[in-house]
């Protein structure tokens, strides 16, 4: 699947034309036992089952990724999750912003299913990893949906919340815990993507057809941001 994103003007390098051919969900990110056990909390009310291990890996169709700023999703029981985006090009890590939008009543059967279902929208700003590593944690993940014609802060939170990159590829790269039996793993350099997790959803999990997103760098003072909305097609039998 290929993505296009404006770099910053310190990379040296205006548009990055990029080729994913893997991408991962990770799912469970968070480094506070308690925060974890609140999000499958917020997801039991839902009818979700907890998860086999902590962190889980999904594997997703490269397909479902999506810069567009509108998507179309079967029924009215979908939703947006702010997640920070890491992928590789030409051997260096980058990061993102994407949106893990998941049909809520199929969640309640089959996390994985779920996941596939919908497309997952992705912003078209990146910066190099290497120059947020070092404040990595400092980070700011935020989403709004809109409710009742205005938008509502949905989702705030800083990333120190949530495992770090290094962590999470570490844990897949080695094979800790693969989703399929004997799936091979690519390498960094081969276009791997991987959504890292979010942050909680303020006021419970619920359906909004507009979701706005953004990951704030305080110390470079710079924003990545993403509006999108979803067009409910019929569900018919």
């Amino acid at each position: 699947m290929r993505l296009t994103f404006t770099l910053p003007e310190s990379s040296g390098t205006g548009v990055l034309d990029v080729e994913i051919d893997h991408l991962v969900i990770a799912g469970w990110t968070g480094r506070d036992r308690e925060a974890i056990l609140h999000h499958i909390r917020e997801l039991a009310e839902l009818g979700v089952p907890q998860p086999s291990a902590i962190p889980l890996f999904y594997r997703v169709a490269v397909n479902q990724l999506s810069q567009s700023e509108r998507i179309e999703v079967i029924g009215n029981a979908s939703s947006g999750e702010a997640e920070p985006l890491i992928f590789t090009h030409r051997g260096e890590w980058y990061v993102s912003l994407a949106s893990d939008h998941t049909d809520r009543q199929l969640e309640a059967h089959s996390v994985a299913l779920s996941k596939q279902l919908c497309v997952k929208p992705v912003a078209r700003a990146a910066w190099p990893l290497r120059e947020v590593s070092a404040h990595w944690d400092s980070l700011i993940l935020r989403s709004w949906i809109k409710e009742n014609g205005e938008f509502q802060l949905y989702q705030q939170g800083r990333l120190a919340s949530l495992r770090t990159p290094g962590d999470l590829l570490d844990r897949y790269l080695s094979g800790q815990q693969l989703p399929e039996s004997g799936l091979t793993v690519p390498q960094p350099q081969d276009g791997l993507a991987m959504a890292c997790g979010t942050v909680a959803a303020i006021g419970g999990i619920r359906p909004a057809t507009e979701f706005r997103m953004e990951l704030v760098d305080e110390v470079l003072g710079r924003t990545i941001s993403h509006h999108y909305s979803s067009i409910e097609l019929p569900v018919v039998a």
